[in-house]
């Protein structure tokens, strides 16, 4: 590979200019290695997202982090289909939708992470199972999905090394928001993982990374173009974060809530999501025959559940955990809940030990926000509107202050907003 300054390849781009591919290869596999220095990475990170990227530059960057790690093969029975969601509050969607694509037909790698700030993680909420594990190697992971058709797991070590490098970068150099470093992140770790097909989840609202509509929008198209051009079939659902999806917003009792619709009850904004993703990843996974909500309904995708959860060393009967102080936040007057902001309740369930504030810090498996009441409900005054869960008090304090102004009672009930958006399709 042909050698190039770093100095010359930060000013193309600082000056509006388009990388070469061989910049972009050499630039992924400098950093890589080391050769290519922190803050000449930093100072390229920011130029991109000051200046940012074609179509072009997108994809080529995306291949070169996929190309600086390991593929996995998953040679399986099944044809395989991922699914993938930007982050959002009370967003476990994750949980009931694996088993129930397994149990329609489908094998499922879903390889996932661990929150920050106030989205959660799908391997948090996992671990709040008794026994469970995150860490699983390729042969168990491909093991898994010819075995019971779903795995959710952690990414291998060898996947994507350059991202993992670049994601901590952008963390500490206020490059986070870049919609080019956002979906070559997102599609190289997904692209690596091997699956035929992609399904994403791009949520939009004020518990969203994308705040509004046309953000949502250019992401959802640029995280399909990548995967149309290095031949994944994708698909992107726009969907709304601007309340918290479902009641439960934490750990164990997302979880809890999870095992409520695979045992067919359950909120009917997480059923529907569910059923809408799965009907899109069955699709392009060819099967398209079968009805996912019929699958739920049958009880077959509560019994891949549990053997999924056995499978990675949890008993799916075990109790969740509890946590040791509740705390109850009461209505101010009577009428309907006019709103309740996800952000603000995301950024409570953080305070109160759901969440991390650096990758490295421990959470709470009890530790969350119970909404009793959604908008459009009718409520009383002094009836318990949410349920604050910790194991330490004191945060009890910070977790309220974060939801001052987060919800309002008002008269009558507030427009009703569809769920899903948008689709855009390769």
């Amino acid at each position: 590979m042909s050698a190039f300054a770093a100095v010359d390849v930060i000013r193309a781009k600082r000056d509006g200019g388009r990388l070469s591919d061989e910049q972009i290869d050499w630039t992924i596999d400098a950093y890589t290695r080391g050769d290519l220095a922190e803050e000449q990475m930093a100072a390229l990170a920011m130029a991109i997202f000051l200046r940012g990227m074609d179509s072009g530059e997108i994809a080529r960057w995306t291949g070169a982090m996929i190309e600086s790690g390991e593929r996995l093969d998953l040679k399986v029975s099944r044809p395989t289909i991922d699914k993938h969601s930007t982050g959002g509050v009370g967003d476990k969607i994750t949980l009931p939708l694996a088993p129930l694509v397994a149990a329609c037909g489908a094998a499922v790698p879903q390889l996932s992470g661990r929150g920050l700030g106030h989205t959660g993680g799908t391997l948090d909420k996992l671990e709040s199972i008794p026994g469970w594990r995150a860490a699983l190697s390729t042969s168990e992971i491909i093991r898994q999905l010819d075995d019971v058709g779903a795995v959710v797991c952690a990414a291998t070590e060898g996947l994507a090394p350059a991202d993992k490098k670049l994601y901590a970068l952008r963390d500490v150099t206020s490059t986070v928001e870049s919609i080019p470093l956002i979906a070559s992140s997102i599609m190289s770790k997904k692209i690596a993982e091997g699956s035929a097909g992609l399904v994403l989840d791009v949520k939009t609202g004020s518990g969203a990374f994308m705040k509004t509509l046309p953000q949502a929008r250019e992401l959802a198209r640029t995280l399909v173009e990548i995967g149309t051009a290095h031949g994944v079939a994708t698909t992107a659902l726009i969907t709304d974060m601007n309340v918290p999806l479902g009641n439960a917003v934490g750990n164990a009792i997302e979880v809890a809530e999870s095992v409520e619709v695979l045992r067919g009850g359950g909120p009917a904004d997480v059923v529907e999501l569910t059923v809408a993703l799965a009907r899109e990843m069955l699709a392009l996974a060819g099967l398209s025959d079968v009805d996912p909500a019929s699958v739920l309904a049958s009880g077959k995708a509560y019994e891949t559940w549990c053997r999924m959860i056995a499978a990675q060393g949890g008993d799916p009967e075990a109790a969740l955990p509890r946590p040791k102080h509740v705390h109850i936040v009461s209505a101010p007057s009577s009428g309907v809940l006019a709103s309740l902001d996800a952000y603000s309740v995301g950024v409570a369930a953080w305070r109160l030990g759901a969440g991390r504030a650096r990758k490295e810090d421990p959470v709470q498996a009890a530790a969350g926000v119970l909404c009793l009441a959604k908008p459009g409900d009718p409520v009383s005054a002094g009836q318990p509107l949410l349920e604050l869960h910790t194991d330490t008090p004191d945060a009890v304090p910070s977790a309220l202050a974060a939801l001052e102004g987060a919800y309002a009672v008002g008269s009558s009930a507030p427009d009703s907003a569809p769920l899903v958006l948008e689709t855009v399709r390769g």
